[in-house]
């Protein structure tokens, strides 16, 4: 029986792991919004922060974006700080975060949001690297009846996966 070297071992395992993970995703933004164009932002955190998203204590659900002063801030999503962290750090788990934008993308956000009326909605949150990353989206606000849609929508594509799975089954 052949061993491998460990430094071909190493090159396996780092292709075989996925360069993103995900850490946390806002399903209502796709219900509540017509989501346009998709951005990746950083996150500027504490180190606190990033404790407690190793340990997945973060959650988008309520969170929104806003621009302040040319620059654009993700409030409302909340990062529960660890039981263990630091006892000299004041943790504040909804706290208004800046984010990370190359200035091009920062213009044309806000071009869009205050002239066309959209808003930013962050839809998940993710591993690149060693980095957190937001996704924020440009979004429509849905009325009523786009969300019954949407629903029956879905409600649809999933009779139509059953149908399909009995069908192969059967065959």
């Amino acid at each position: 029986m052949s061993k491998k070297p460990a430094h071909d071992k190493a090159k396996t395992k780092a292709k075989a792991g996925p360069t993103q993970r995900t850490i946390a995703l806002n399903k209502r933004a796709r219900y509540e919004y017509h989501l346009v164009d998709r951005f990746e932002a950083g996150l500027a955190l504490q180190g606190w922060e990033v404790k407690a998203i190793r340990g997945g204590r973060a959650n988008l659900t309520d969170g929104y974006a806003y621009v302040q002063d040319g620059e654009i801030y993700l409030i409302g999503a909340q990062i529960t700080p660890l039981i263990q962290a630091s006892t000299h750090v004041v943790a504040n788990d909804r706290r208004t975060r800046k984010l990370l934008l190359h200035r091009h993308e920062i213009d044309k956000l806000i071009g869009r949001v205050e002239r066309d009326g959209y808003t930013l909605v962050p839809t998940a949150m993710y591993w690149s690297g060693n980095k957190v990353k937001l996704e924020i989206a440009l979004a429509k606000g849905k009325k009523e009846h786009d969300k019954r849609d949407t629903a029956k929508d879905r409600d649809w594509q999933r009779e139509k996966q059953r149908a399909m799975r009995h069908r192969n089954k059967d065959a």
